[in-house]
């Protein structure tokens, strides 16, 4: 039997999942790290933090699978997205903690560059927006106010690489400095038109070109790692951002098939093919993925704030012990009130995209206790989506108006959310026998180019359904709880 080591490194954790010749899953370990926040709207990762719990999973995962490193095949490598590392090439040592997606230091950055006339050129070129959540400002920041980094950087010293292109070169002792096209995509410094490191964009943000990353495939060769660190020299053969990665797990090949990912945030990705979208409705173009030098485009609407919302109220309220007592809770709540939760805690994503923006609720009565928090706390996962969904339909004519949405990611599992999800969204939500699709994603990549998985129609053939979600609200309700939280959205925004 042939195996793959699909490594998972997550905003809060980190996993290695092994899986088998037949691409299920026989072995998983996980191990969370510390998440740091050092100012308001500021989140950072100690960098060895996901080195070592990433090393330390993939060999336990290993170990629980009942194999030698000998029995592994490939590894694929599948990220959390735009999350900016530089560590110093000769070294390896991280000038800085690692700056989070999440992170919103650099907002008035992107505001000086926008009231310049800057992101009609950062749109046309990269598919984004100028916004502090992709990692070209995050990089700026640190050459700017790390101690002789601007001049290390200048000097050829330094490197930058999204957390793929950190551990694809910790893992083969620095002989390979790569990245895939998908995380090369949400750096804001790609274009995506041209497939290669944008000069004038980084030029106006300072940063050498020597210090990025060679882009490949997807599923490309992006090394061997040393045999020190998991007991033998095993080929990387595959690599994605998170998003990007479900969607190949998905098996949304085809240009209309949409996912949504409910992990920390939430992210919904339409495929358009070989159209790249240019959105009037504040939503971004990506790539999807790309073989054999060819991207397939997708539309995506990034939402900040999703199954971290029932973090916030187990760790910060204290309301739950742990995520799966937040439904039970949510059965309990009222159904006379109707609390509107907007989940801004680090502003707000896709289709409003305001940095400034915090965390609010409505509707507050004397009654309102931790079962109006939970329930509201999920519903505002299902709003959310809904918003995205709507600038796709308006963004381009190939979307469904009633599109199936497959789901995954650890809320996709609650019954409860799905079918509010449905709801509200008046459109079936399927959710598929394998979650791990973001790992699948990877696993399968990896083990294409090693030619023990089948091709996109073999593995498209292979996608099976768990449980299909269908609206049972009336389409008055549906529309006057859109509107109440249309409301709550209105009252939150900062401008």
């Amino acid at each position: 039997m042939t195996h793959i080591l699909a490594i998972d490194q997550g905003t809060t954790s980190s996993r290695g999942i092994i899986f088998d010749g037949a691409m299920k899953i026989v072995a998983t370990a996980q191990e969370e790290f510390q998440q740091h926040f050092p100012r308001s709207g500021w989140v950072e990762h100690v960098v060895e933090d996901l080195w070592e719990t990433t090393l330390a999973t993939s060999r336990e995962a290993i170990k629980k699978a009942g194999l030698t490193p000998d029995d592994i095949t490939a590894i694929g490598i599948t990220n959390q997205r735009e999350t900016t590392v530089v560590w110093d090439r000769h070294t390896g040592k991280a000038i800085h903690n690692a700056i989070v997606w999440q992170d919103r230091r650099t907002a008035e950055t992107c505001e000086a560059l926008k009231a310049e006339g800057f992101e009609p050129t950062i749109t046309y070129k990269t598919g984004l927006l100028l916004d502090p959540y992709f990692s070209g400002t995050k990089l700026k920041w640190l050459l700017d106010h790390v101690e002789g980094a601007k001049e290390a950087a200048e000097a050829g010293d330094l490197l930058f690489g999204t957390v793929d292109s950190y551990l694809i070169w910790r893992l083969t002792d620095g002989a390979r400095h790569v990245t895939d096209a998908t995380n090369a995509a949400r750096t804001m410094l790609y274009n995506i038109r041209e497939g290669a490191w944008d000069t004038e964009i980084c030029a106006r943000f300072g940063i050498p070109t020597d210090m990025l990353p060679e882009v490949l495939d997807c599923a490309a060769d992006f090394g061997v790692t040393a045999a020190a660190h998991l007991g033998a020299e095993l080929p990387i053969l595959g690599v994605a951002g998170d998003q990007q990665a479900a969607t190949l797990g998905q098996a949304c090949f085809a240009p209309g098939m949409l996912k949504s990912t409910y992990g920390t945030g939430c992210f919904a990705l339409l495929n358009t093919g070989d159209t790249l979208v240019e959105s009037q409705k504040r939503l971004l173009g990506t790539i999807a993925y790309q073989f054999d030098g060819k991207p397939t485009y997708a539309l995506e609407g990034s939402i900040f704030i999703a199954g971290a919302v029932v973090q916030w109220l187990r760790d910060g309220l204290g309301i739950i012990a742990k995520a799966a007592d937040t439904h039970p809770l949510a059965e309990k709540a009222d159904p006379e009130q109707e609390l509107y939760l907007v989940p801004a805690f680090t502003g707000l994503g896709a289709p409003y995209w305001d940095a400034n923006a915090r965390g609010a609720i409505y509707g507050l009565t004397r009654n309102s206790g931790p079962a109006e928090f939970a329930r509201a706390a999920l519903e505002s996962v299902g709003f959310q989506t809904r918003d995205l969904l709507e600038a796709m339909k308006s963004d381009w004519q190939g979307a469904d108006s009633a599109p199936v949405l497959r789901v995954d990611g650890g809320m996709s599992a609650s019954d409860w959310a799905m079918q509010f999800l449905s709801d509200i969204l008046g459109a079936p939500v399927d959710r598929p026998t394998v979650l791990e699709t973001t790992a699948l994603g990877v696993a399968w990549l990896a083990g294409m180019r090693a030619g023990i998985y089948p091709d996109q129609e073999g593995f498209a053939a292979e996608w099976a359904l768990d449980q299909r979600f269908t609206a049972e609200m009336d389409d008055e309700t549906r529309s006057r709880r859109y509107e109440g939280w249309k409301d709550a959205i209105g009252r939150t925004l900062s401008r």
